[in-house]
């Protein structure tokens, strides 16, 4: 059987967005769904993450990857990809003790990259003969250049931020790259442009050990579906991963075989987020009997349970005396006290299921493999949840995860008549 080795370049350091390969889309690490793309491609044998960075290691075996430690020389803005993914075939060979025959480079900068890809360009080369092959994507827009004055004129009106910067922009001329811009063909009269996406590429191992680039021979050219083409190399392309991961990602619901612990915010997670205060100066809220229920039946199946409030409210404390579960409450840094928790109960963060509703929320679900949001939760906690709830915050969104995790049917209905 042939050797395919996928090699991920995650390089601690980034410029545009700080830990970048650490960013969450879909409440997913980056390098971490470059990770699952790879181990469920049919063709990949092996993959491998290139990294100088410690937490980035620690994500991507927790993903199912093999590290290979890449030296500071190789880690540097100036160093190439190829580079990297050159000496994680020597690092990998040499432990192995077994040749490469194929190698792919896959950039976890481009958060929807399906597995279908990755085994399109490494079937292009292992089964079909090319040395090379690329995601590419269909691609229909005039593209413009400026000549080298217009470039220079713009460059100085952006410098000087003068008034007319616009006309100082236009000095010189431009050209069209792909057309000539006395002629505008229609779009089914022109040729078919592909756009490279810089998602996955296929290289023969022989090969690109010779020629120390990604593109040699017969390069194979594997399209892929255009929506789902982004590569993220600034704050903006991130947000707009964020937004379109519910749309483009499929919509995995965790089981009780992926958790084993499940913490709760409080308000507007168990509540509707609504507070009723009386001329004493007493809250009260309401909750969902179907949560209690829930609770209940996830306490039987043997999960960790915790609740982890930032008010410090007594409200709080006497629902969790109700439930019978552990919380903790008046924390101004949920994270921290959340980290602190696992370690000392034995449980690995990427196996805690975290439902929360709001932006105090986010650094847990940054920590956490089951990010979870309750339908009612602010744009940005849906946006960088793992899944996402139908119910809203204190309408039943607990007894929703809890049947996620242990099936639909949860008790019998003797045992439902305690809540």
């Amino acid at each position: 059987m042939s050797t395919v080795l996928a090699v991920i370049p995650a390089r601690g350091g980034s410029k545009g967005v700080p830990a970048k390969n650490l960013a969450q889309v879909g409440g997913v690490p980056l390098v971490a769904r470059a990770v699952r793309a790879c181990l469920g491609a049919r063709l990949v044998t092996d993959v491998v993450v290139s990294t100088d960075d410690p937490a980035i290691a620690d994500v991507a075996r927790a993903a199912g990857a093999q590290v290979v430690q890449r030296p500071p020389a190789l880690a540097g803005d100036a160093a190439t990809s190829e580079s990297a993914v050159l000496h994680a075939m020597d690092a990998h060979e040499a432990t192995h003790g077994r040749p490469v025959d194929v190698v792919l480079l896959v950039q976890c900068t481009s958060p929807f990259l399906t597995s279908e890809d990755i085994d399109g360009v490494t079937s292009a080369v292992a089964e079909d003969g090319a040395a090379t092959a690329v995601t590419v994507a269909p691609f229909h827009a005039f593209v413009w250049r400026r000549t080298a004055a217009a470039a220079d004129a713009a460059d100085a009106a952006d410098a000087a931020e003068v008034a007319d910067a616009g006309h100082a922009a236009d000095a010189g001329d431009a050209h069209g790259v792909n057309h000539d811009k006395s002629f505008r063909p229609r779009r089914q009269d022109r040729p078919q442009d592909l756009l490279e996406t810089g998602a996955a590429y296929a290289m023969d191992a022989q090969g690109f050990r010779t020629h120390a680039h990604r593109f040699f021979g017969r390069t194979a050219l594997v399209e892929t579906d255009p929506a789902r083409v982004l590569e993220i190399d600034d704050p903006h392309d991130l947000a707009r991963a964020r937004a379109l991961a519910p749309l483009l990602d499929p919509a995995p619901l965790p089981t009780h075989h992926d958790v084993d612990a499940v913490v709760l915010d409080f308000d507007g997670t168990q509540t509707d987020d609504r507070v009723l205060i009386d001329a004493d100066g007493r809250e009260l809220v309401a909750v969902h009997r179907g949560d209690g229920l829930g609770i209940a039946a996830l306490k039987r199946s043997g999960l960790k349970l915790l609740i982890l409030s930032s008010e410090q409210n007594p409200v709080v404390a006497a629902r969790a005396r109700k439930l019978g579960i552990p919380v903790l409450h008046g924390i101004d840094r949920k994270d921290l006290a959340l980290k602190e928790w696992c370690e000392e109960h034995a449980v690995q963060p990427e196996r805690v299921l975290y439902a929360g509703n709001d932006v105090n929320d986010l650094p847990c679900f940054g920590l956490v493999g089951w990010p979870v949001a309750v339908a009612s939760a602010h744009d940005s906690v849906r946006a960088a949840a793992r899944a996402v709830t139908a119910t809203p915050g204190g309408a039943g969104a607990i007894r929703e995860i809890a049947a996620w995790l242990l099936g639909p049917t949860l008790t019998t209905p003797a045992q439902q008549a305690d809540r």
